[in-house]
């Protein structure tokens, strides 16, 4: 079997490694145990985890055993690496509700049945940890000076970093120390800008245990652009379907750029190097085939087969004009929200294809507006009873469509 090394560096995963050389050796010589943390903010993963899991599937397929850690003692000081000010502080009983909701959507991705894959939560040694023992124990490894060198604090310095936050690098480079001496782990994996911190978990590995110990780091999930994917008008691109339904899902890949496509096939499916190539390749409108099959392919990992069919036929359906039969995302509406405003205007509002009633005004006086296949140009224009009972497809622009139905 091929170096599973070899592999994350051809698919693009690679960012940065502590011992480049040392880790491809041992990726291909041995069946390590790795982990990946994730600290449990929302009630959902969101798509950059899902760069993570599929990182963390790669390395399962070829035999290493991966560690799945919750943060629910982490998430009670909070993360300040990329962000300009101190995470909100959440309470302990939302915290152990997101991690329930992270490990039946990880579920999804990974074994986890003891052997293959192992599911753990520092909650278990760091909520009860003797503060003064921890201190002699880890903090005495740590250099302040070098600390403050790291990323995930420079930024802050100016704005303003909490002694809170602060001890969270040291809680961090503890898991990893915890892990390694629990399940034999010798490698921590995470999005790059998780580097500072990962890089010191295995620094105390290496200076307290004198015993090697390993850092890589995954590109983040990036346009080509620079910025930052999977950012919708509703928030973040969720893997939960009730807070981003698979249509909206499938919408999102199936309109990306198109210097993005192969980037994102490597990435996000586990599609052959030379088909992903061959995708990537396609111009003009040869590549909207490629997005295609990115949407699919992304989609049914996320949501399975049969919701990614589904949402592959509704979107085939609008675009040829017709959303009969489709599974099409719908807003259903009270007789009295009926009663109160009928216009169209107050539709795209109820629907979330306008933000208010001026912006759906102005939409509609740009001539962006559908509603089925009739351009909508009057800023009043209403919508019967009627119509509203069978269903209206409401369009704005190319690429959003929600159907509105009377209740």
């Amino acid at each position: 079997m091929e170096n599973v090394f070899d592999l994350l560096k051809e698919r693009g995963y690679i960012k940065q490694l502590s011992h480049e050389d040392e880790i491809r050796e041992l990726l291909g010589k041995e069946k390590i145990t790795f982990y990946i943390g994730f600290d449990p903010t929302a009630d959902s993963l969101h798509v950059g985890h899902f760069v993570q899991l599929m990182a963390m599937a790669h390395m399962q397929q070829h035999g290493h055993t991966p560690i799945a850690l919750l943060g629910g003692g982490t998430t009670m000081i909070g993360d300040p690496s990329g962000k300009t000010d101190m995470r909100t502080m959440m309470t302990k009983e939302t915290i152990e509700h997101n991690a329930e909701c992270f490990k039946k959507q990880m579920s999804r991705f990974i074994d986890f049945d003891g052997q293959h894959a192992i599911m753990d939560n520092n909650a278990n040694w760091l909520l009860n940890i003797n503060y003064i023992d921890f201190l002699r124990e880890v903090g005495v490894h740590f250099s302040v000076n070098r600390m403050l060198t790291a990323e995930c604090y420079k930024q802050r310095l100016e704005r303003g970093l909490t002694f809170m936050e602060f001890n969270y690098m040291l809680m961090q480079s503890y898991d990893f120390l915890v892990l390694n001496q629990k399940y034999g782990a010798v490698m921590q994996l995470g999005g790059d800008d998780q580097w500072s911190n990962i890089l010191a978990g295995a620094d105390l590995i290496r200076r307290k245990l004198q015993k090697p110990a390993y850092a890589m780091t995954f590109s983040l999930l990036t346009t080509s652009e620079g910025v930052k994917m999977g950012k919708t008008v509703k928030g973040a691109l969720w893997l939960d379907e009730n807070k981003t339904t698979p249509y909206e899902f499938y919408q999102y890949w199936r309109n990306i750029a198109d210097a993005d496509v192969e980037k994102c096939l490597a990435l996000l499916t586990f599609l052959p190097m030379d088909e992903v190539r061959r995708l990537g390749a396609l111009r003009d409108s040869e590549i909207n085939e490629a997005k295609k099959i990115l949407a699919y392919e992304v989609t049914k990992q996320v949501h399975g087969e049969e919701k990614a069919k589904a949402a592959q036929q509704a979107a085939e359906a609008l675009f040829g004009g017709s959303a009969e039969g489709a599974d099409i995302p719908t807003t259903v509406i009270s007789a009295e929200d009926f009663a109160a405003d009928s216009r169209v205007a107050a539709m795209l509002v109820l629907c979330g294809l306008a933000k208010s009633k001026g912006d759906a005004r102005r939409l509609i006086e740009g001539g962006g507006v559908y509603a089925g296949d009739e351009k909508v140009s009057d800023p009043n224009a209403v919508l019967t009873e009627a119509q509203l009972k069978e269903g209206v497809l409401l369009k704005k622009g190319k690429k959003s469509y929600k159907k509105v139905l009377l209740g």
